[in-house]
């Protein structure tokens, strides 16, 4: 009885064959399961998104009652006591407020939703109301407050609203990490591409690279939970550089431990065919 001997030859193409085989088989499922993957994180951030706005929105319409509320009793000047213990409710109520409104507009922004409403703005304004926003926690802190705007600066086509925001979402930063009597500087001027860069330098406790990367992560907090000396949500500096960048422009940071830091804002010039 003869039996068929497989050669060398054949041995080797079968070989071949079947490697090629199942290398295809295992690209395919690698290539099946990254598809999974990422379709379960996009419906996962969808999820989270749509959580955080519903969250968002449903804890805002309390906030406001109480807020408004306080506001009635904290102007009843025949009870101090009671205007006094308003006056708290509502501080604590605007406070709990901004970090429900931050959060939002994160989620907003996660989820591309989010839509700014522009028209010709004086970038010199919008600095004095941030200024005049934060104003009174500076100089409950004792902090000098040095404004350089020069006049003449562009008008530019933004957000007065959003730009506001991000102005004094860094000089809040900036003050609530410099200690009492700390110095802050804030500066404007013109680019030579009719942009704007806004500057805001302070004598605070200051950053190292890898705090930075942290720092401009949403819910990111430098320091340890608990470390921490200040209270917030972890939304200033990501926020802001989200909202820098709808506007077309970024955020720059330069920081040392212990030297302070100095955030720049950068506002590109009006660009009519960008998209807003």
């Amino acid at each position: 009885m003869f039996r068929l001997r497989k050669t060398p030859q054949r041995d080797s193409l079968l070989t071949r064959y079947a490697d090629t085989l199942g290398e295809m088989m295992m690209r395919r499922r690698t290539e099946v399961a990254t598809r999974a993957a990422k379709a379960e994180a996009d419906l996962a951030s969808r999820s989270k998104s749509a959580f955080l706005a519903t969250m968002s929105h449903e804890l805002r319409t309390p906030l406001n009652s109480i807020i408004g509320f306080s506001d009635v009793i904290a102007g009843n000047r025949s009870q101090p006591e009671s205007a006094e213990y308003a006056t708290h409710i509502a501080k604590s109520g605007r406070r709990m407020l901004a970090v429900v409104n931050d959060i939002l507009d994160i989620s907003k922004i996660e989820a591309g939703s989010f839509q700014l409403n522009v028209s010709p703005a004086d970038i010199g304004d919008i600095v004095d109301a941030a200024v005049e926003a934060v104003r009174d926690e500076i100089d409950a802190r004792h902090q000098i407050l040095d404004v350089r705007v020069p006049p003449g600066l562009p008008v530019l086509t933004v957000d007065h609203k959003r730009v506001r925001q991000i102005v004094v979402n860094l000089l809040s930063n900036a003050s609530k990490f410099t200690s009492e009597r700390g110095r802050i500087v804030l500066v404007a001027r013109r680019l030579p591409t009719d942009g704007v860069t806004i500057a805001i330098a302070d004598t605070g406790i200051g950053m190292t690279p890898e705090e930075i990367e942290i720092a401009l992560t949403p819910f990111g907090q430098v320091q340890g939970h608990l470390s921490r000396t200040q209270e917030g949500a972890g939304l200033g500096l990501p926020l802001a550089s989200a909202l820098a960048h709808k506007h077309g422009g970024d955020i720059k940071i330069e920081s040392q431990p212990s030297q302070g830091t100095t955030v720049f804002l950068n506002l590109p010039p009006d660009d009519p065919s960008a998209p807003r």
